[in-house]
């Protein structure tokens, strides 16, 4: 493998990585959101998946985010609340299935693949620049 098919994967993974930390940050942001920006209910936590692309130039093997969806498998927060506005009948006041420890963890990861995919790029500029100066 060349350097550039090297820097086409470390790069597909940098822009998988910085669109999964987006959704993690806006996962964060609406923790505690009781209703969305339809006003159709809570905020619902959004997931990340990625799929295999081919770089059509270096034939590389990379990452894309293959789509962004709410996680469906995680209930809502049930917090018992009689006086809020938006209580049921038993005074329960539904919240997002944002788990702030999870968040965490999944942006823990996905800046330390940022970083490594980032330290890819680094490491190969390095070689380029050594392989010149061997070449001058």
């Amino acid at each position: 493998m060349d350097l550039q098919a090297a820097n086409a994967i470390a790069a597909s993974g940098l822009k998988a990585q910085s669109a999964r930390m987006r959704v993690i940050s806006e996962n964060i942001a609406n923790a505690d959101s009781a209703i969305n920006a339809q006003g159709t209910g809570p905020y619902q936590r959004q997931m990340t998946a990625f799929q295999a692309v081919v770089d059509k130039t270096s034939g590389a093997v990379g990452v894309a985010v293959a789509k962004v969806a709410p996680d469906r498998a995680n209930p809502f927060r049930q917090v018992y609340q009689p006086g809020h506005p938006l209580a049921d009948a038993q005074g329960l006041v539904q919240y997002p299935n944002v788990d702030l420890a999870v968040e965490a963890a999944d942006l823990r990861e996905a800046t330390r693949m940022y970083e490594a995919n980032l330290s890819v790029i680094d490491t190969n500029r390095q070689m380029m620049q050594r392989l010149l100066s061997v070449l001058q």
